[in-house]
Order: C-alpha cells, then sequence, then structure tokens
C-alpha cells in the first residue's frame, strides 16, 4: 500500500497550512499576550479537555480504520465516517487544533484549526472524485447516508 494514498489529501492540506504556521507560531512566541485566551484553568480548560478527548478518540478511530480498511480497498462508512466524510480531516481541524490551543493559552490554534479546515474543503472534492471512480455505486450510496456530508 503506497503511503500516498493512506495519506491522502494530507500532504496538500499541509502544505496550504504551512505558511500560516511558519508566521504564526513565532508571532506566538514573540508576542504571547497578544493571543493569550487564559485557557489554562476554569471553564475553558475543561471544554478544551472535553473536546481533546473527542477529538483524540476521533483521530485514533479514524487511523484505524484507515490502516485496516484501505489495504483491503475497501471503502470505509462506519465510524466516524457514518457522520462525516472526513472526519479525520474535520476532526483535527476543530476538535484538536483549536482546544489545544487553548490549553497552551493560545488562540492560534482556532486560527490553524480554521485554515486546515479550508484547506480540507478545497482540496476534498478531488479525493472524493477519486473514490468515486473507484467505488461506483457505493460511493454514491454512501455519499447520500452519511449525516452531515458538508462538514
Amino acid at each position: 500500500m503506497k503511503l500516498k494514498i493512506l495519506v491522502g489529501n494530507g500532504r496538500k492540506i499541509g502544505l496550504f497550512t504551512l505558511p500560516f504556521l511558519i508566521v504564526g507560531i513565532p508571532l506566538n512566541v514573540i508576542s504571547p499576550e497578544f493571543f493569550s485566551v487564559n485557557g489554562t484553568s476554569g471553564l475553558l480548560f475543561w471544554i478544551s479537555i472535553l473536546f481533546l478527548i473527542v477529538g483524540v478518540i476521533n483521530w485514533i478511530w479514524t487511523v484505524v480504520l484507515i490502516l485496516t480498511k484501505i489495504p483491503r480497498k475497501q471503502l470505509i462508512t462506519t465510524g466516524p465516517y457514518a457522520i462525516v466524510k472526513h472526519p479525520l480531516y474535520v476532526g483535527v481541524a476543530l476538535l484538536v487544533l483549536p482546544w489545544a490551543g487553548f490549553m497552551f493559552n493560545t488562540w492560534l490554534g482556532v486560527v490553524i484549526g480554521i485554515v486546515v479546515y479550508i484547506g480540507s474543503r478545497i482540496f476534498s472534492p478531488e479525493e472524493e472524485k477519486l473514490l468515486s471512480r473507484i467505488f461506483g455505486i457505493e460511493w454514491e450510496n454512501y455519499s447520500k447516508k452519511v449525516k452531515f456530508p458538508w462538514i
């Protein structure tokens, strides 16, 4: 199994996000008071913990499905994939990065999460066309059944 197939458009999304990381992280280090959200205590801390737990579980579950189903050339339609078409991208963008950022007392995670999400929306149609060619009617049926195909 080629690594490129397992990674999907993750490489493109990563390259799309890279300039924001290159600018954002040094700015956050130079001027942490500008990025501060006081996320290391109080209600935001506990909300962040909750979302991070859900995000990490989603990430692990999705990776396990990818590693077990893709080598067998099986379309993944269960677990997080029953909810959204691209749970790995969406989970990292909306459940991990923003809330991890809050845990590190910065809103930069929200910005990076939004950029990752935008990148996933830009590059996902290409991936979906490939899946449609490979799986045909099975992909079409899945696309109609997934709960939130637009996320």
